[in-house]
């Protein structure tokens, strides 16, 4: 029988994925296999930091904006739902912008879309607090500039990860690169109102232009380009606005007679809306966030109702014991992540080594197709999910029968936490089945996501006004657990899928 018959598809329930061939690590001619990227462990650390800043404008710029509706209406003598509007729009680009800038980013670099996102940013932010209280319609025009700018930096700086971080240890980095998008919803709303009781409606915009001015910079001067079509596993020395001014990371390894890797035709990112394990997760992303969401935007309200003792001040300060818990869910979530892909890696040589007919070597058994990441990344949802439907319900009759104040906000710790980690580990996932196109999967799941959470915020209202906060809250949580078997189709679906997109690729390739 020949060699290739006697390796099984399957090695405990392990099956094919699609490892693409410029992002697969290369060999040298004694096929020994090379790193993924020349980068140190410390460097990656340092551009996924700098991917993160970016990444947090996306969540700032909408949240830092809400304290200052009523003060703007005001202003602009228009109507609060004239006002809500430019909301309304802002989370409209929020959605659909990524689709354009990820796609690109994938075709012409990671570099030059995140200077030009941050550089449309700064711009429409000047315009804002430039523009005369008789303008609404310019208003409303540079507020979609706004979101066409900042909200693309979340599928960014999740192409960045793709490109310089092996499964093993992705898990890791998204946990830091999750904070800046995550946080900014627990943030804004404080440093808006901050901002807004000093110095006024205009000082949030003249801030949000100093900080992606500070950001812009630092990625001129420091962030590599890390499109491995464009310089492979970065030992390709890129020209012209591929450089950064000053070359902290890589110094010594680039190899200027590197040839360009091959390039891959242009990718329409709604194809992805095609792959039935990418949807079942961007389904099951977008419920959790739409529930998170819920909780966000109603934090102000209701605590106003359920504990009148607090002032705007107090109300501001509740917003960060949600926060609280995404950066301690952040900072420990991705090792777990990591941590689980070593044991199960671990796991699999040593079946593979005990194998009596030795059907693979345990080499062989942990390469990408036969590796069970589905398993790997999904183990803990269900526990996570648990957890996020107890202390849903949980919250909102803590507000239904104003239990003391630690209460709820003991619960948004813990609601914080969950979340970060529910959504580290499907990030992870999804960026792990189509690394080719890092960025445009980020900017899918950031439409479907951003699409649902501004359908529950637009009839959260309605709903608590028809059902009181408590029966809403376990609403909300029914909604969530009723998603829980997508865990299990996935685990079940998943390598089916990727066995597919990998025979799919290598006809693509071949021609």
């Amino acid at each position: 029988m020949a060699e290739s018959e006697q390796k099984p598809d399957v090695v405990d329930a392990i099956t094919v994925s699609q490892p693409p061939q410029d992002v697969a690590p290369p060999s040298d001619q004694k096929g020994v296999e090379k790193p993924y990227s020349i980068y140190t462990r410390s460097e990656k650390w340092l551009i996924v930091a700098i991917a993160s800043a970016a990444g947090l404008f996306s969540p700032l710029t909408a949240n830092i904006y809400f304290p200052a509706i009523p003060t703007m209406a005001n202003a602009f003598h228009k109507s609060i739902e004239l006002i809500n509007l430019t909301v309304t729009v802002y989370m409209v680009l929020q959605g659909v912008s990524p689709m354009i800038w990820g796609t690109l980013a994938d075709r012409t670099g990671r570099r030059p879309i995140f200077l030009a996102c941050l550089l449309t940013l700064c711009l429409a932010c000047i315009g804002i607090a430039l523009t005369p209280t008789s303008d609404y319609w310019l208003l409303m025009l540079l507020r979609c500039l706004q979101a066409a700018g900042s909200a693309s930096t979340v599928a960014l700086g999740a192409g960045v990860i793709g490109d310089i971080a092996t499964p093993a240890e992705r898990g890791g980095f998204f946990g830091l690169y999750s904070l800046g998008p995550m946080v900014g919803p627990a943030i804004g709303p404080v440093l808006g109102g901050v901002l807004l009781s000093g110095l006024g409606w205009r000082s949030i915009f003249w801030f949000l232009c100093i900080a992606s001015a500070v950001c812009f910079i630092c990625m001129v001067a420091f962030l590599p380009e890390t499109l491995r079509r464009l310089v492979g596993d970065g030992s390709v020395v890129p020209k012209g606005i591929y450089r950064p001014l000053v070359p902290l990371v890589g110094r010594g390894r680039q190899d200027p007679s590197a040839p360009r890797p091959p390039g891959r035709p242009l990718t329409n990112p709604l194809r992805l809306f095609m792959e039935l394990d990418v949807v079942c997760l961007l389904i099951f992303t977008a419920v959790i966030y739409a529930v998170f969401y819920g909780i966000t935007t109603t934090i102000s309200s209701l605590y106003v109702e359920a504990y009148p003792f607090l002032d705007e001040t107090d109300i501001g300060l509740c917003f960060l014991a949600i926060g609280g818990g995404m950066l301690f869910g952040s900072l420990t979530t991705g090792k777990l992540l990591d941590r689980d892909y070593r044991r199960m890696k671990e796991q699999i040589m040593k079946r593979a080594a005990a194998d009596p007919e030795k059907r693979l070597t345990p080499e062989e058994a942990v390469k990408e197709e036969y590796f069970p990441i589905e398993k790997v990344r999904l183990r803990t949802i269900p526990i996570y999910l648990g957890i996020f439907i107890v202390c849903c319900a949980g919250y909102g009759w803590c507000l239904e029968k104003r239990i003391n104040l630690a209460a709820p906000l003991v619960l948004q710790i813990i609601f914080g936490y969950v979340v970060i980690a529910f959504m580290n580990s499907v990030q992870t996932l999804i960026v792990d089945l189509v690394p080719a196109q890092s960025s445009s999967v980020t900017a899918c799941n950031n439409l479907i996501r951003c699409s649902a959470g501004a359908l529950l915020v637009s009839v959260i209202d309605l709903i608590i006004s028809a059902m009181g906060v408590g029966w809403t809250y376990v609403l909300l949580a029914g909604m969530s657990l009723l998603f829980l078997p997508t865990t299990w189709l996935v685990i079940w679906l998943g390598p089916r899928c990727r066995a597919k997109r990998r025979a799919r690729n290598a006809g693509i390739l071949s021609r």
